[in-house]
């Protein structure tokens, strides 16, 4: 196999002054994809030309020697050499549209979740049952709650597809769970390392070091005030002396006085660090410093989490809420504890939808409005914090467990291989519906019908087969030269790629300086794949003046 990849720069980097989420999951997945794929070659499919070196030089970067071949709307139909088109985003239905002039079983497509709350992303998820999507592509659901909500984001369009059109069928990608991935071998830290860390700090062994690392933004994050709280108490019950870092970046100075202002409040006895964790060193030490992370997440926005999984391959026992992915990367009593959460049930919060959906509130006011309503269990974070203060053995226990489950089930070279057998099924499928006579024969975009069809009635008359041509010059030869002297022209030129070729253009000006002749005998000796293409270039001769009507 030799996947195809499409790739831009800023889907794959997190070079840029907004650390996202999915900048880290597509840097690292691309790190490990380079890595560990068993592929023999790589095709990369990118919008501009240029980016196709960005992935050309990872490539070499990561010691991979094998070619790399750059697919772009001029040559898209080579990717039916790749098999599987993978795309790190959810949005598959434009790439559908666009294999669709290919036969849908030319190659398979895989997309990935990574926030599904926003417009644009839920659009483009109900769009999939519009689209020309296959049950030989797949969009990878990173956790099974995830997956549930794509599902009734599906199952909601298919219900007014029913009810609107009578629809009676609906074709559905593959929806299969495969968690994201981190390189865990850059989470092992010497003594030396925590020690030259905590000395960084300006701290002793004596205090208590609890991280959070990710985004600090309490609307569309992870609301700190259950954490903060639960900090103090823990840290008044237990005497203990506890340092917070909060490792990572706000977008504003309001988000960033909003976090100081709620920590003075909340955790007067806790000590708190910003670092900002859009530096790698500075990640780096924050991890090595630590001694338990926290991060209870209560946004939707989230689909998986990586920060608790790189918190296990860092052996720190980890207390994360019991939410979304969290939930199926971090066992309880095992790895450290997932604290409940609560929700209104379905029902009463359409007005927070419609609100967003109306343009009333931002995406971020839709995301902060709904978190408001998500409460985090305050007494059972306490009682996390407060055990693993009390006891050191538990934390090395439960770090121990946690840095052993992250390099047995999420380390890239595992997650590769998972993404790497569904392609391998994926091609298969198609493989298969081609046999099957399914998918082969090119289909028609709706939205992007032909230009002379759409425009039908624009035209006094179209040109038909039965159309007489005749050459305006005395013989082929006058005929091009001065076509030659026209196609140099900056307002001729610019349309050559979709002109006939020079060798096309002088046999139809041989046939026609015999006389008279109709369209169809002017293009009778062109071969079958090029015959439209001729045919409608004779209206283009028409019109540079070098054959006339009649």
């Amino acid at each position: 196999m030799k996947p195809a990849i499409h790739f831009h720069p800023e889907a794959y980097s997190t070079g840029g002054p907004k650390l996202m989420g999915r900048n880290a999951a597509g840097e690292s997945f691309l790190r490990g994809f380079l890595r560990h794929s068993r592929a023999d070659g790589f095709f990369v499919e990118v919008r501009d030309p240029s980016h196709a070196e960005g992935f050309a030089s990872a490539a070499r970067a990561a010691g991979r020697t094998e070619p790399v071949r750059s697919i772009t709307a001029a040559n898209l139909g080579d990717l039916a050499q790749a098999e599987v088109l993978y795309q790190p985003d959810p949005m598959l239905g434009a790439q559908a549209w666009r294999r669709a002039a290919f036969g849908h079983g030319s190659w398979s497509l895989c997309g990935i979740t990574h926030t599904t709350a926003s417009a644009g992303v839920m659009d483009g998820i109900v769009d999939l049952l519009v689209a020309p999507v296959q049950p030989w592509d797949a969009l990878i659901c990173t956790s099974h709650a995830v997956k549930d909500n794509v599902e009734r984001l599906l199952n909601g369009q298919w219900r007014h597809l029913r009810e609107r059109l009578g629809a009676s069928r609906v074709v559905m990608p593959q929806l299969p769970v495969i968690p994201l991935g981190i390189h865990t071998e850059e989470f092992e830290f010497s003594a030396e390392q925590r020690a030259a860390a905590r000395a960084e700090l300006g701290e002793t062994e004596a205090t208590l070091v609890v991280l959070f690392m990710g985004r600090l933004s309490f609307h569309a994050k992870a609301h700190p005030l259950a954490m903060y709280q639960a900090l103090e108490t823990a840290a008044r019950a237990t005497g203990r002396d506890v340092l917070l870092i909060e490792c990572g970046w706000h977008a504003n100075d309001f988000i960033a006085s909003a976090y100081d202002e709620a920590a003075r409040f909340a955790c007067p006895g806790v000590r708190v660090a910003v670092r900002d964790g859009r530096i790698p060193q500075v990640r780096q030490g924050c991890w090595a410093a630590a001694d338990i992370f926290c991060s209870l997440s209560d946004n939707i926005q989230e689909t998986f989490g990586l920060v608790p999984l790189e918190a296990m391959a860092a052996g720190l026992p980890v207390i994360v809420s019991d939410w979304d992915g969290y939930r199926e990367t971090v066992r309880d009593g095992i790895d450290g504890f997932r604290i409940p959460t609560m929700a209104p049930p379905p029902g009463v919060s359409g007005d927070l939808a419609l609100r967003h959906a109306l343009g009333v509130d931002s995406y971020d006011l839709y995301c902060g409005n709904t978190c408001s309503f998500v409460a985090v269990d305050i007494p059972a974070t306490v009682a996390a914090f407060e055990r693993l203060f009390a006891s050191a053995a538990l934390r090395r226990e439960m770090g121990e467990s946690g840095r052993r489950r992250a390099r047995e089930a999420f380390d890239w070279q595992v997650i590769i291989a998972r993404y790497e057998a569904l392609w391998s099924q994926l091609s298969d499928l198609c493989r298969e519906a081609i046999d099957r006579g399914e998918g082969g024969t090119p289909a028609r975009w709706p939205a992007r019908p032909d230009p002379f069809e759409a425009f039908a009635a624009y035209p006094s008359r179209p040109l038909t087969p039965e159309t007489v041509l005749t050459l305006s010059a005395p013989d082929a030869d006058t005929a091009l030269r001065r076509l030659e002297a026209l196609a140099n022209l900056k307002m001729v030129r610019f349309a050559r790629a979709v002109l006939p070729a020079p060798d096309e253009l002088r046999a139809v000006l041989t046939q026609a300086a015999s006389g008279p002749q109709t369209a169809e005998a002017l293009v009778a000796d062109i071969p079958r794949a090029r015959r439209a293409v001729v045919s409608r270039g004779l209206l283009w001769l028409v019109k540079m003046g070098v054959l006339k009507v009649g």
